[in-house]
């Protein structure tokens, strides 16, 4: 029940299912013994992306699972004290809460990717990723140190989480999600014919020589993850990047492809079985 009192000139609300009036003392007045109140529910670029917010607004932050109260100046945590949010902007590393680990992001474009490949979940070394509670991923040579440099390995289900939806969040962290065709296009055509040559890391550190035109020119910083087999096997560590897209056909999904000795970015659909490499984008 929702009661009103504008005696005192102004509105007081009272929330309830007992009839009482709100007190005095407050302009809402909230009673329940068996409901909680919300408070608005947001990413951490989101909180950050509020104009010119009120001292005293308070937000739940979704990344960290923290409530934070802005006090005028900056966002300050209410349970972590001396924890506070600063603006955030694309060239900022973030930190995917679920594990912790950081990755570092580049503006390309209109466009905000992360400029590392994404290495959540856990390593599994046999059979097919499953529809479980558990994010799953594959290790080149099932060697966790490849996780460790050239991120995971994912079949296309489990990166979308079973869902077919293009542009869905999937495996990614909140506030991001997993590329569509259309922004790989974009990605492609905004690079020209050297793109690829544009996304790859430089140098033969990770590349095999020649690492055919890398000038790394867009920040992107591709690294040659290689890929699974449907059948357990791996090959292409350090000569091929093949990077999921969102888009599938039956059995099939969209990928693109970098090449060690090529400046060329090649397009093509692959056995959704198949484990390559992922990359979020900004929402």
């Amino acid at each position: 029940m929702i009661l009103l009192n504008a005696a005192l000139g102004y509105s007081q609300v009272a929330i309830n299912t007992d009839g009482s009036s709100p007190d005095s003392s407050a302009i809402l007045d909230l009673t329940s013994i068996n409901k909680g109140f919300l408070l608005p529910r947001m990413t951490t670029v989101q909180i950050t992306g509020i104009s010119t917010p009120a001292a005293g607004l308070l937000v739940y932050n979704t990344d960290s699972s923290d409530f934070y109260g802005y006090n005028g100046n900056k966002w300050i945590s209410l349970w972590n004290t001396g924890d506070t949010l600063a603006d955030w902007y694309c060239g900022n590393p973030i930190t995917d809460f679920r594990d912790e680990q950081s990755y570092t992001t580049v503006q390309i474009g209109t466009q905000c990717w992360m400029a590392e490949n994404l290495n959540i979940g856990t390593i599994i070394n046999s059979s097919n990723q499953t529809d479980n509670d558990t994010i799953e991923k594959y290790c080149y040579g099932n060697d966790t140190t490849n996780c460790e440099t050239y991120g995971g390995l994912y079949q296309w289900n489990e990166m979308m989480q079973y869902v077919t939806t293009e542009g869905a969040q999937g495996i990614c962290p909140t506030g991001w999600h997993l590329p569509t065709d259309a922004e790989w296009t974009d990605l492609k055509d905004l690079l020209g014919a050297t793109a690829g040559g544009e996304l790859k890391e430089t140098g033969t550190a990770h590349w095999s020589p020649p690492n055919e035109g890398a000038t790394n020119s867009s920040g992107f910083t591709a690294l040659p993850g290689g890929y699974r087999f449907t059948d357990g096997s791996f090959y292409g560590l350090a000569s091929l990047a093949y990077f999921w897209a969102s888009r599938e056909n039956a059995s099939y999904a969209l990928s693109y492809i970098l090449h060690f000795d090529t400046w060329n970015m090649d397009r093509g659909f692959n056995l959704k079985a198949d484990g390559f490499s992922v990359r979020c984008i900004k929402n």
